[in-house]
């Protein structure tokens, strides 16, 4: 009897086992339905299966860099002091003695982000640069010793006083370099000057350092600073460009320079197996060919006008001045 209700005790146990399940298992389904209908109805919910993307905030960009604010602008330089400026920076541009490739002059002064001088343009050039011919520019002159008369565009000393330096804007890498500019103040008096350097900050857009010489022509000297207007010239010469390698040129890297052109040069050029290559302008008015290409190769002036001139024969004979018999024409 023992045994026999032992058996029976153990089927009960087994038959009640089976009916849990059920029960669960029910009970269960009743939840997630309950738990479904509800997520499905709330605001928003059921569509995106919990991965929604994290919309960036306003002003933020969507990769996470900030961008910059649309209402703010870079602070406006300072004017430049009223007293006159410092002496304009005389950099010679000399290589070095070495023959190799000549290290590269101290760098110059970035120019002022100030805002452009007031200006009256009334013509512009095919190849105009930032002055440009026909153009009225107002500014100030100031004055300062031009010493054995040297200066940024690394033309070598002179004994021509009627010279200036141009601000670092309108200098423009050189571009200035060798400009005849007509230089007109207030009571009506007029200069016209070469330029030969670069005038650096304090030196504003517009301003012009002119040689003691030459503002004394407008005003006495003791004044320091007056104001301007001064315009391109293309004056007449009987002068003819010449061609100069820098100290240091070979056929594998040079640097070409040209002397006594009219109007401002717009680009230099040397013919090469791909035909004719632009080189390099630099602040110290050299043109380089960094790999050599094109060295005593025939060269390609052109002028802010458009004007293009070709020279030949021009052998890389280092730190020489090479006459030539071109001019650009006069405007």
């Amino acid at each position: 009897m023992a045994t026999s209700s032992h058996r029976r005790s153990r089927r009960a146990d087994r038959r009640t086992g089976r009916r849990v399940p059920v029960v669960t298992l029910v009970a269960v389904a009743a939840v997630t339905l309950l738990v479904s209908l509800v997520v499905a109805f709330r605001p928003g919910g059921g569509g995106d299966d919990g991965a929604r993307a994290v919309e960036p905030a306003a002003g933020a960009a969507a990769n996470g860099t900030p961008t910059a604010d649309p209402g703010t602008t870079a602070s406006p330089s300072p004017s430049p002091s009223s007293s006159p400026s410092p002496k304009s920076s005389k950099a010679s541009g000399s290589p070095s003695p070495t023959g190799a490739r000549p290290a590269t002059p101290s760098a110059r002064p970035a120019a002022r982000p100030a805002a452009p001088a007031a200006r009256s343009a009334s013509g512009t050039a095919s190849s105009s640069g930032r002055i440009r011919p026909g153009t009225a520019y107002t500014g100030v002159a100031t004055a300062y010793d031009i010493g054995d008369g040297n200066g940024a565009c690394s033309y070598g000393p002179t004994s021509d006083v009627m010279t200036a330096a141009m601000n670092t804007a309108d200098y423009a890498t050189s571009e200035a370099c060798g400009a005849y500019v007509s230089v007109r103040a207030a009571n009506g008096a007029s200069v016209t000057v070469r330029i030969t350097n670069e005038c650096p900050a304090p030196c504003a857009v517009g301003q012009i350092d002119l040689s003691q010489q030459a503002f004394a022509k407008l005003a006495p000297l003791v004044t320091g600073r007056i104001p301007i207007t001064w315009s391109l010239l293309s004056p007449a010469t009987s002068d003819t460009i010449s061609i100069r390698y820098k100290t240091g040129s070979s056929q594998y890297w040079c640097g070409i320079q040209a002397i006594g052109h009219r109007n401002p040069l717009a680009r230099l050029e040397v013919r090469t197996s791909a035909g004719w290559t632009r080189l390099a302008r630099t602040g110290y008015n050299y043109f380089l060919s960094e790999h050599g290409a094109g060295c005593g190769s025939p060269i390609r002036l052109t002028d802010i006008y458009g004007e293009q001139l070709t020279v030949e024969g021009i052998a890389v004979r280092a730190n020489v001045v090479q006459p030539t018999r071109v001019q650009f024409a006069r405007h």
